[in-house]
């Protein structure tokens, strides 16, 4: 017997579309150089479609991969639905890799073009010479003095949102890849996962889920995380879909700048790894951060003693979360369960220091590293943490190491090695290799 529902593509086009016909008025707020810059979901909707104009006018071709080296800006946000929404792929390459893993990946992935903030140019520019697939490189003028190096024609972002119109986009088929990000070990070359529009899509939907960060309408966000990190851990994406105002430090990303942004624009959920929380929490002392409703925190382990520290200051835990760009990235949350509410508050620190049980949606287990047998959630018993779900990748784009990453049943080996909890919290005990989870 089948179901009588109807059969609508998840694609993020529905975000966009969402965004400026319900929420229009809502802000995205980006910290520059010269101070806050402010427009609105539907300011921001009209430009991202004069910019999907754009590439086509630029004949970017479909499925051409969109390169980004930028900050968080509205507009790396504007290129975050244009190039995915107009049926070509967004890849947002990670400012801090060597030079020679960025001119790889841009290689592997044949980016057609690359959008760059001026501030950043002179971290790319020497790099050009060794990029053989792109055609076009436009500057986004972020005040920054940089001079532009002669010999290469670059287009102003600008100018080309002023010369084209507005262009009507439509996905169709949600299985077609949306956005890639590269993970880097620090041997070897950088692996690339590509998420479609039906990953990209259900994990939004998780990060809407009050069992992750439950990121809704009324909500400030804050992503200090990078976009070119792992997708922004989905806030860009939850907060277009549920028209969430957004905060973006731009390249103000120095601790007094980001308590400024947290204080002055009532932020309620800001998002960053352990060391940015470490600078900030000093800078937040006797301010009012009552705003403030959650505190996603990944990366790398969250230290118990910060979390507490941040529970003492502010009121609020840091919320530890787990997942690695082959995750998209976010596959678990340390959310306290209700029968543990009861635990002595040395117990429940102890759980918030715990990766936390999977979100709806993703499936762990862990695994006999020789043998492949699935250990028991003894909270005791070691094994390789593995994963499974929807916005879980199955391979690695065009890369031949890629069956070594997978189990004969389709599970991601993750690489790190973890107990599971009888109440299903993850903890992360060691790495099974020396990786770098994210390189963008």
């Amino acid at each position: 017997m089948l179901g009588t529902m109807q059969d609508r593509p998840l694609t993020i086009n529905h975000f966009l579309d969402r965004a400026e016909r319900y929420t229009p008025v809502k802000q995205i707020i980006t910290g520059t150089a010269t101070g806050i810059e402010r427009t609105t979901y539907g300011e921001w909707a009209e430009r991202t479609r004069r910019l999907a104009g754009a590439l086509n006018s630029l004949g970017i071709s479909e499925d051409g991969r969109v390169g980004t080296f930028a900050w968080n800006t509205s507009r790396h946000l504007e290129l975050y639905f244009a190039a995915p929404c107009s049926g070509r792929v967004l890849h947002t390459l990670n400012i801090r890799l060597f030079p020679e893993q960025l001119t790889y990946i841009v290689n592997h992935a044949e980016d057609e073009i690359i959008f760059i903030d001026r501030s950043l140019l002179g971290l790319i520019a020497p790099l050009i010479p060794t990029f053989k697939t792109v055609k076009h490189y436009v500057i986004m003028d972020d005040g920054a003095p940089t001079p532009l190096p002669d010999g290469i024609e670059f287009l102003d972002y600008e100018e080309l949102l002023a010369a084209n119109e507005p262009a009507e986009m439509s996905v169709t088929d949600e299985y077609r890849a949306a956005s890639m990000c590269y993970t880097s070990g620090t041997t070897g070359n950088p692996k690339g996962v590509v998420y479609t529009h039906r990953s990209t899509y259900l994990h939004t939907l998780a990060m809407n889920s009050a069992d992750t960060v439950g990121v809704n309408e009324h909500d400030t966000v804050l992503p200090v995380v990078p976009m070119f990190h792992a997708n922004a851990w989905g806030l860009a994406h939850v907060g277009v879909a549920t028209g969430a105002n957004l905060v973006l430090p731009g390249p103000q990303m120095t601790p007094p700048a980001l308590a400024n942004l947290i204080v002055n624009e009532k932020v309620t959920v800001a998002a960053g790894v352990p060391t940015i929380w470490m600078g900030v929490l000093p800078e937040l002392k006797d301010r009012d951060t009552s705003a403030l409703r959650a505190i996603p925190c990944g990366g790398s382990a969250v230290p118990k003693a910060l979390s507490e520290a941040y529970k003492a200051q502010t009121g609020l835990p840091i919320l530890q979360a787990w997942g690695m760009t082959e995750t998209s990235p976010v596959a678990s949350a340390a959310i306290t369960r209700s029968w543990l509410e009861d635990l002595p508050e040395d117990e429940k620190a102890d759980l918030r220091a715990t990766q936390g049980p999977a979100v709806i949606g993703v499936e762990l287990r862990i695994a006999d590293q020789n043998t492949g047998e699935i250990l028991p959630w003894d909270g005791e018993t070691q094994g390789e943490l593995q994963a499974a779900g929807p916005w879980i990748t199955a391979t690695y784009y065009d890369d031949e190491r890629a069956p070594q990453s997978f189990t004969e049943d389709g599970w991601l080996k993750t690489g790190d090695v973890a107990v599971i909890d009888s109440n299903g919290y993850v903890r992360i005990v060691d790495r099974t290799k020396d990786v770098v989870k994210s390189g963008g």
